[in-house]
């Protein structure tokens, strides 16, 4: 895809993440609208994915960890096609494929169900250590939220990316600075997050703005670093692209209403 490409996908990607919210009334706008860029770079320039064939045992892995975020992660798959936007009608709806958090037996692409936060890193660890194991190029991304990194799993993960080599591995660190309850440093400071992720045995890469999506894509395209795990540590705006959103914490599972959603398509309209 050109740039300007990846920013119309990015765009109908927001659209959708506020029109599937809206639908239901309840969601997570706010950390799905941060998370655009990354993961929409992850998976149209990065990752070996067929959504004809969405369970190839040779395609890449991706693991969201921040399960909440499910809004980011079905607006991706539907504008690749792996499944219809049809769909969105049914978001968080009983029986849907797609619920509040993201379902592997259920959705086409997903290849992990993740909602429990803290755990998915350890999820792609092992994914990624199977594909060192049985000699295979998987790539695995995993994404990962500043709030989640609150918990200790996280950091066993990494530990164990950095002592097994996992050259293999990506963790999209999606850093907005809020949580359900504040701001991280509110609720939990996390302290030199480079400083640390460096100490833990990342091949680090910082990005002042992680929703701009060449730089994203510049980061994710660099050669990896032998025997090491690389971490893009994005900084990102929650809400980013809707106004009224933009780093309010309220907006962290609350869902746009008629005339919200009406405001929010108007901005993103042509973006």
């Amino acid at each position: 895809m050109t740039t300007q490409e990846l920013k119309n996908f990015c765009a109908a990607v927001r659209r959708d993440i506020i029109n599937m919210t809206a639908n239901a009334g309840s969601g997570h706008p706010g950390g799905s609208l941060s998370a655009v860029e990354m993961m929409s770079a992850a998976f149209c320039t990065q990752m070996r994915i067929d959504p004809k064939h969405p369970d190839d045992p040779d395609r890449d892995r991706f693991v969201l960890s921040k399960g909440h975020a499910a809004p980011c992660y079905y607006g991706v798959l539907a504008e690749l096609g792996f499944f219809s936007k049809d769909e969105f009608r049914n978001f968080r709806q009983l029986h849907s494929i797609l619920q509040g958090h993201p379902d592997a037996k259920k959705v086409p692409g997903v290849d992990a169900s993740t909602g429990s936060l803290g755990q998915g890193v350890s999820i792609a660890v092992g994914m990624a250590l199977g594909a060192k194991h049985l000699g295979k190029d998987t790539k695995v991304f995993v994404m990962c939220g500043d709030g989640e990194a609150q918990e200790g799993q996280i950091w066993e993960a990494f530990m164990s990316a950095a002592h097994y080599k996992l050259d293999n591995l990506t963790v999209l660190f999606d850093n907005n600075g809020l949580q359900i309850d504040g701001t991280n440093d509110q609720v939990m400071s996390l302290g030199d997050l480079p400083a640390k992720l460096r100490a833990f045995g990342f091949d680090l890469i910082e990005l002042p703005d992680g929703n701009d999506i060449e730089a994203v894509v510049e980061a994710m395209s660099r050669p990896a670093v032998p025997g090491k795990p690389r971490c893009i540590l994005g900084h990102t705006v929650k809400g980013k692209g809707v106004s009224f959103m933009e780093n309010q914490v309220g907006w962290h599972g609350k869902a746009p209403n008629e005339e919200q959603r009406a405001q929010a398509l108007a901005e993103l309209e042509g973006k």
